[in-house]
């Protein structure tokens, strides 16, 4: 009986000391991966062409000439996963077997810096009392702006960032004594914070 008893026992602190193992793998996991999260971030540029014109009218109706604009421009955008939002059911621990599903990834930074931006001055031709001022630059670089920001999500962002933090993460875990690997997303979205850059729709 008393023989009984200590294997019940044994059994018992052993299954304790498993369930303890796993959570402390579980927490090691998620301390390291969050730690990794400032890493886990891919840096794109895009080169956009500028390209306007300005017609002068004699009237309203007659055309007399057009002045041209052409300049080049870059956009710098950094993209990334938020690893601090993985949650306990996002990540399955068996053994040296692990499973994450990953967050979205985000747009952590955009810019479209002006000194980034080049004038043509071959193609750029101001026409007789037809100058394209600093104001109709400055409308053209908005619209390019906007139309880069309008087609973020066509760019292959998502694809990029996604196997560049699946590299990262292997790599991290590998070095954990996992050795089979599998990394998920929730979904192949893109978040981009909305910005309103039409003056004519603001308040």
């Amino acid at each position: 009986m008393r023989t009984k008893l200590i294997y019940i026992l044994i059994f018992i602190a052993t299954m304790v000391l498993l369930f303890s193992c796993k959570k402390d793998n579980r927490a090691l996991v998620v301390g390291k991966i969050q730690a990794a999260s400032k890493l886990a971030t891919t840096e794109f540029t895009v080169d956009k062409i500028v390209h306007g014109t300005k017609t002068k009218k004699l009237f309203w109706v007659v055309k007399l000439n057009e002045a041209r604009f052409l300049a080049y421009s870059k956009a710098l955008i950094k993209t990334g996963i938020d690893l601090n939002k993985l949650k306990p059911e996002d990540i399955i621990i068996d053994g040296e077997s692990i499973q994450l599903k990953l967050p979205e990834v985000e747009v952590l930074n955009f810019s479209y810096p002006p000194r980034e931006f080049k004038l043509d001055e071959e193609i750029t031709d101001n026409k007789f009392l037809n100058v394209i001022s600093l104001e109709d630059q400055e409308e053209f670089f908005r619209r390019a702006e906007l139309d880069i920001r309008n087609n973020l999500e066509f760019m292959g962002l998502v694809e990029t960032t996604q196997q560049h933090t699946r590299t990262l993460l292997t790599g991290l875990l590998k070095s954990l004594g996992y050795t089979e690997i599998y990394i998920s997303f929730v979904n192949n979205n893109l978040i981009i914070d909305k910005v309103n850059l039409n003056p004519e729709t603001t308040e």
